[in-house]
């Protein structure tokens, strides 16, 4: 679902047999479709994860297994366990918060307050040297708070949508700093095996959370977790970074941007998870600056790629 702006070197991102273009669009609806699990899964939004992270780890192992038999490669090694924790902890608190906020309230409001991303990376950008802070975030921001307002569908008694759109936003607060982290301290990684190996951390950080859950998957629900692993993340992520090999970042950016478009038009026909008018009128918003924010700080063509952090965006 959800994607970390790494580097990617497009030289080595021969995956899959797939048209470039699309292959991030599929990916794209991958990572959209993966907050569906949220509302079919009658799980703890740790265990959901776990599930999530084991198996997109087998995958992923498996593939960077496969790929260094046919042309060694540097390992991930020289970034040592004490710097990849951290980025697992994060990816670990950026699903569950992402989880928790669709489960709460519905995949529209999820998805959406997660996509203020952006402009949370706008504004933190600033605090890592060599970076100046652009008035223009300001503007971003103001229009992100109108639309997460709107976003809110009208009689909420419980306070569930709220709560659930506030743990959306912490979402995409999370997943912003990392993204900051991967793209300054790992650029020269490759993005599957720094994938794997936040998954693996991530999976570490939420095992103890399996031994205090009121109860263990069934067989259907560890097939659900299997698929939401091995194909809504893993197997994504390897479709967008074989796109990046003929997209260029730019427009591989522009793409992502549709993920929770993909997401809420599927949880309607899916799920009939029908949003409110004003709730697509501040998901537009929303949307709208996002895109604008990612543009004005994408001079950098590294810096606008954006690949799954398995998974990973945003969304999923």
């Amino acid at each position: 679902m959800h994607y970390e702006r790494v580097a990617v070197n497009p030289e080595r991102a021969t995956l899959l047999p797939v048209n470039p273009l699309v292959a991030v669009h599929l990916a794209v609806v991958l990572f959209g479709s993966a907050g569906l699990f949220g509302r079919v899964l009658d799980l703890p939004p740790t265990v959901i994860v776990l599930g999530r992270v084991v198996f997109a780890s087998l995958a992923l192992g498996a593939v960077v297994t496969l790929r260094r038999r046919r042309a060694p490669t540097p390992p991930v090694s020289r970034l040592g366990a004490p710097q990849l924790a951290p980025l697992g902890f994060l990816l670990a608190i950026h699903w569950v918060s992402f989880f928790a906020s669709i489960q709460l309230s519905s995949v529209a409001v999820g998805l959406l307050t997660f996509s203020t991303f952006p402009v949370f990376t706008a504004a933190l950008e600033p605090l890592i040297p060599g970076e100046r802070f652009d008035p223009r975030t300001l503007v971003a921001a103001l229009v992100t708070v109108v639309g997460v307002a709107l976003v809110i569908p009208t009689g909420d008694p419980s306070g569930d949508m709220l709560r659930g759109a506030a743990w959306g936003v912490f979402s995409g607060a999370s997943f912003a700093v990392l993204s900051l982290v991967n793209r300054h301290r790992v650029r020269e990684e490759s993005a599957l095996r720094l994938a794997l190996h936040q998954d693996l951390w991530a999976a570490v950080f939420l095992l103890p959370f399996a031994f205090v859950a009121p109860r263990w998957p069934t067989p259907p629900e560890w097939g659900l977790l299997l698929v939401l692993g091995v194909v809504f993340t893993a197997a994504a992520h390897g479709l967008f970074i074989r796109g990046l090999k003929g997209v260029s970042a730019g427009r591989a950016s522009v793409i992502t941007s549709l993920e929770p478009v993909y997401g809420v038009a599927l949880a309607w026909l899916l799920l009939n998870e029908r949003p409110e008018a004003r709730t697509l009128l501040g998901g537009a918003l929303v949307l709208g600056a996002a895109v604008w924010v990612g543009r004005a700080h994408g001079a950098d063509p590294d810096a606008s790629t954006r690949t799954p952090g398995t998974s990973a965006p945003p969304g999923a």
